[in-house]
């Protein structure tokens, strides 16, 4: 797939479409965000895969980023945005996208447009927070009592102790939000993130692209394990969360059609 999106990266005109970014990513600069959804769904399908059923996509916003005061900026579109109206805009994604995650989609400190983002979003993706709860207990228990998010990023070296790092993924477990274990930017090629992930049984791993060596080794790892020991990697994914890429792919499928 990743040959793929290359291949039509370059033919629509994206001249950088082979620059590998910080986490091994395609850097190609857009002239929208909805057009690297594009890409990525066409390159889904070039693939010879199911778009939501083979393969979904995971959006990092980072909207802490392009927030200023209580407005959020897409500066290569000239548009500014409320929180409700980028609430919208990320609703209309998962209708018309298989988005299954969303990461950081408000502010780190924007708790009241990231409560009304949880209320209207939960039940068809994950909100992920990093920014929002930076792997930082007291930060998450807010988030637990006043419902924001449903999903939490772990990294060990953002809280600074393996111990306490394992004490917040627990809580979150038992809130019932779903555990995501990280790399960090500057990795190297070793793969103990792998094998902590599945010790703390995290429900997923965010490793970045197999484009760079460093990120590649950590999955690696994790078929290293799936094939070595008596690890089973399980799907992340409820049936309810299944059964709704089944009705994106069956909307894809009679808008093609009609």
């Amino acid at each position: 797939m990743r040959t793929q999106a290359t291949a039509i990266a370059l033919g629509r005109g994206h001249t950088e479409a082979a620059l590998v970014a910080d986490e091994g990513g395609l850097g190609i600069p857009f002239a929208s965000n909805e057009a690297a959804l594009e890409l990525l769904a066409d390159a889904i399908e070039s693939a010879g895969l199911v778009p939501g059923s083979d393969v979904s996509i995971a959006v990092d916003a980072a909207a802490t980023e392009f927030s200023e005061g209580s407005s959020y900026h897409f500066r290569c579109e000239g548009r500014t945005l409320s929180a409700d109206q980028l609430i919208a805009e990320y609703a209309r994604w998962v209708r018309d996208y298989p988005i299954l995650s969303i990461e950081d989609p408000l502010a780190e400190d924007d708790w009241a447009g990231w409560v009304t983002a949880t209320a209207k979003l939960r039940d068809d993706i994950d909100l992920v927070g990093d920014d929002l709860f930076v792997t930082q207990r007291a930060r998450l228990e807010r988030g637990i009592a006043e419902k924001a998010a449903n999903s939490i990023l772990i990294k060990v070296n953002q809280n600074g102790l393996v111990s306490r790092t394992q004490s917040v993924l627990g809580a979150a477990k038992t809130a019932g939000y779903r555990t995501i274990v990280s790399a960090r930017s500057g990795e190297t090629e070793d793969a103990w993130l792998a094998d902590l992930a599945v010790g703390w049984n995290a429900q997923q791993i965010k490793v970045g692209s197999t484009h760079r060596s460093e990120r590649t080794a950590k999955w690696n790892r994790l078929l290293q394990l799936e094939a070595t020991t008596q690890t089973r990697l399980a799907s992340p994914w409820s049936d309810a969360r299944r059964s709704e890429q089944h009705r994106f792919e069956q909307r894809a499928t009679a808008s093609k059609t009609h």
